[in-house]
């Protein structure tokens, strides 16, 4: 079973990172702070996207922004379907208050 590890720091993140850039290897990083290798990968990978030394992936602000853009589509479709629903039903009601007003 795996255990449940709050997220790290953002200053507990930044501090990994500058050691990485100060030479020290991931794996004597892994044992001393107890972080995953490929976690610390990650870290400095995601660093190097948000300072420009790579263009290979999203930056933090894009993921964020995407995600911020994902939600607000999904929202937006939820009220055009619902809007869909309404127009259809008040359509039927308007046939259907039509008929009783031809039949009285």
């Amino acid at each position: 079973m795996r255990r449940f590890k709050p997220p790290y720091p953002p200053e507990f993140k930044a501090r990994i990172i500058e050691l990485v850039r100060a030479g020290r290897t991931l794996t004597s990083l892994e044992k001393e702070f107890d972080v995953n290798n490929m976690t610390i990968r990650n870290w400095v990978r995601q660093a190097e996207l948000d300072s420009g030394q790579r263009t290979d992936g999203l930056t933090t602000e894009e993921k964020q922004e995407l995600a911020r853009l994902r939600k607000e589509n999904a929202r937006l479709r939820e009220e055009r379907d619902i809007l869909e629903k309404a127009a259809a039903w008040f359509a039927q009601e308007a046939v259907g208050t039509h008929k009783k007003r031809s039949d009285s």
